[in-house]
């Protein structure tokens, strides 16, 4: 059999070597394109809380300027009186205005961009946890298959040599030509497992470098070394209690809860008058062919004028759009409750679910150390046994089946038990890359 031959390592800039899991996060965080989106999501927020404060705190300062000819029958500024003379006129104004009171409008936007900003943090860590747990669940398939692919690796290895003296014994007279096929038979099996797992460590090992956006020309090496088990017990109802107060998901939804009631806050106060101020000033030039008139400097001057303004608005009949704006607000305060309490009741069974599973598994993971060990020790003495003559070659394929088996099943439920274990201190407050 030709085994497969992993390329040589070249790795970008800064990380040099075998990465560690928390590297293989870093690396997905910084180029995910995921991210960037959020992070896209996130400078819109505050470009609107911006724009809410100055709504609130500035005034709305316009200027103009146009300039025009009129060829047919024009009224003189001069003398107020209609002529057919070609005229030239030009404007020039200065405007400002300010909301005295609309509705508490302007303050009401303020807190909600404010809000926005809030939720849109919350949106990108929750896109760097949804990131760092496919990278941590993807890691550990590489692990777990390169850690399978070494152990079929010894059991190649093991089933050629007793193929080997299996052939001089036949040689001997020492063993039947039936043993000798049954090892070869044996030893295809094994080789045909260790083929199909080095596919599937390869096949993991390209789904970890696309989570992490690694560079498709550049081999991804890894830290395959089995991590330590350790328990760390919980209360439940304290994991809970903080999920509840600090999960991203649930602080979303209240504060989209608390966007829903300023929202509906900002339409019945649309229902009331709404006061402004404004002040300008503007001035003017006009000439007409075959006409005296000053220069443009003495008309700039003297034509200038200012106004003060203060208005009032209102609201009468508008085909009910404004009691339609409440009743609208009214209904997404009560989704946005609702969406609130549902997130509330999924995060509480997620957590609940997330330590009932890691308890669980590590059950598991201490029945299938306890199983590894004792298949280990049968493998190895039915090795020695078949050295000695003691077993047959099918009894030995039986004890390397069952070893195998207990090996897998032990890694398996390791890195199942791992994962559980980051799920559950995740919604206790330790972030999946600081685990």
């Amino acid at each position: 059999m030709v085994q497969a031959q992993e390329p040589a390592m070249a790795t970008p800039t800064g990380y040099e070597g075998q990465m560690t899991l928390k590297e293989c996060m870093e690396y997905a965080i910084s180029n995910s394109t995921k991210l960037r989106i959020q992070q896209a999501a996130g400078n819109d927020a505050r470009i609107a809380r911006r724009d809410a404060a100055l709504a609130l705190f500035t005034p709305n300062i316009s200027a103009s300027t146009y300039a025009y000819y009129n060829f047919g029958r024009s009224i003189d500024p001069q003398t107020n009186t209609y002529f057919n003379t070609t005229s030239f006129h030009n404007n020039y104004s200065v405007s400002a205005g300010f909301d005295l009171f609309d509705g508490f409008k302007a303050v009401n936007n303020l807190r909600i961009s404010k809000t926005g900003m809030l939720i849109a943090e919350s949106q990108e860590r929750q896109a760097e946890a949804d990131i760092c747990l496919a990278v941590m669940e993807a890691y550990y398939n590489v692990v777990y298959y390169k850690r399978l692919t070494d152990v079929y690796k010894e059991q190649v290895a093991t089933a050629e040599q007793s193929l080997a003296k299996a052939r001089r014994q036949e040689e001997l007279g020492q063993k039947g030509h039936a043993d000798v096929v049954q090892m070869e038979a044996d030893l295809a099996d094994r080789q045909y497992d260790l083929t199909n797992t080095y596919n599937m460590y390869q096949s993991h090992k390209m789904t970890l470098a696309d989570l992490m956006f690694w560079p498709l020309d550049q081999e991804l090496d890894i830290v395959t070394a089995i991590p330590l088990w350790e328990e760390e017990p919980v209360a439940t109802q304290a994991v809970v209690d903080y999920a509840l107060d600090h999960n991203p998901a649930v602080q979303i939804a209240s504060w989209q809860e608390q966007n829903a009631k300023r929202e509906l806050s900002t339409a019945k106060w649309q229902l009331l008058p709404s006061v402004g101020l404004y002040a300008g000033w503007s001035t003017s030039y006009y000439t007409y062919q075959g006409s005296q008139t000053a220069p443009f400097q003495n008309q700039f001057r003297n034509n200038g004028g200012e106004y003060v303004e203060m208005s009032i608005s209102i609201p009468i009949w508008g085909r009910m759009s404004r009691a339609s704006r409440v009743s609208k607000a009214r209904n997404a305060l009560t989704r946005a409750s609702a969406e609130l309490d549902q997130k509330r009741r999924d995060v509480e069974s997620e957590v609940r679910r997330a330590i009932q599973d890691r308890d669980g598994a590590a059950t598991a993971f201490q029945q299938a150390q306890r199983k590894a060990e004792v298949q280990e020790e049968a493998y190895t003495l039915n090795l020695k046994k078949l050295d000695q003559g003691l077993v047959s070659p099918l009894e030995f394929q039986t004890a390397g089946n069952n070893y195998l088996k207990a090996k897998a099943d032990e890694m398996n439920s390791l890195f199942n038990y791992l994962i559980k274990q980051a799920v559950v201190s995740y919604y206790n407050g330790i972030e999946y890359i600081n685990q």
